[in-house]
């Protein structure tokens, strides 16, 4: 039985998979299996991994349900008791494994693991996340005090750097079917709110922010966004969880009204605490539309030229 399973769910990654899948291949810890869930694909990306000879890869294909479905499928699947999750766009450095199986074995108690990554904005610009438990060291890893209070800014977990035991992934439920996006935040908090994460400050991911068809602000109306209010309970017993999920509903707030979906909008803004907000957040909140749409379009401009703007 290999030591980590690792899923990828695909669905028209064509022009990225191969990297994806070679950059899992050339990891120096060696004991593990690929396991590619084709999310019906209507793109060449299922011929091209198909086309990668490695006996630990495996592929699945399935008609289209979303990523959740795609990557709850690759859980039942695994054969191994850790899972190890890499989305079909995104790049890992050598020692992801490696360093993995370090966190794994040196708190075997623990049931959810991750290193620390970088986003890709654009070719001339990658940046490390940005959280105060950087402040430790880039060699620094162990256990985390507090996963909400770690990741106001950037989240200390993406699709891409987290491992977990299979049984506690499973306790869990998995990913939320019902959920289009935010569906990786919904689990982070559930995982967070029953145990403490071990986290590596080593980069050993590139999450890639530059893919055709992340997430944009056109079909917003048409996704299934997480309801955050689903945590109010523990969030008002949790003034740091209370704080994350704000922060979240100020991003998505942003989102609806650049999208002219003025209900959702203020129904966001009904459920903030606006003291968790800092000043520029909190207008960008009140700034006209038409103004949050051209600050957008000057934002992605300058990530195109590699200077890096941030709405937190």
């Amino acid at each position: 039985m290999p030591f980590f399973s690792v899923v990828i769910p695909l669905y028209n990654k064509e022009n990225y998979i191969q990297n994806t899948i070679e950059s899992a291949l050339n990891q120096t810890f060696t004991d593990f299996e690929i396991i590619v869930v084709n999310d019906g694909s209507t793109d060449e990306g299922l011929k091209v991994a198909e086309q990668i000879e490695d006996s630990r890869i495996k592929i699945f294909s399935t008609i289209n349900g979303g990523v959740s479905r795609a990557r709850n499928y690759g859980v039942e699947k695994a054969q191994s008791d850790y899972i190890v999750f890499l989305d079909a766009d995104d790049y890992w450095y050598t020692q992801h494994l490696e360093k993995l199986n370090v966190l794994t074995s040196t708190f075997p108690n623990h049931s959810w693991f991750a290193s620390a990554y970088e986003k890709r904005y654009s070719s001339n610009l990658i940046k490390s996340i940005n959280s105060p438990i950087l402040n430790k060291g880039k060699e620094w890893f162990g256990e985390v005090s507090d996963f909400f209070m770690h990741s106001f800014i950037d989240c200390l977990t993406s699709s891409s750097s987290v491992a977990m035991k299979k049984e506690f992934f499973i306790s869990l439920e998995g990913f939320d079917t019902k959920i289009s996006h935010g569906e990786d935040t919904d689990l982070w908090v559930r995982a967070g709110l029953k145990e403490n994460l071990i986290f590596s400050n080593k980069v050993t991911v590139q999450y890639n922010l530059t893919s055709n068809n992340r997430s944009s602000i056109i079909n917003i109306r048409d996704r299934k966004n997480l309801n955050f209010n689903k945590f109010s309970k523990e969030e008002k017993n949790n003034k740091y969880l209370k704080k994350y999920l704000d922060l979240n509903r100020y991003s998505l707030a942003l989102q609806y009204k650049m999208a002219k979906s003025n209900k959702m909008y203020n129904d966001l803004c009904e459920t903030i605490d606006f003291g968790n907000l800092n000043n520029k957040q909190l207008f960008l909140l009140k700034t006209p539309t038409f103004l949050l749409i051209s600050l957008l379009k000057i934002k992605n401009s300058l990530e195109y030229l590699g200077v890096k703007l941030s709405a937190f």
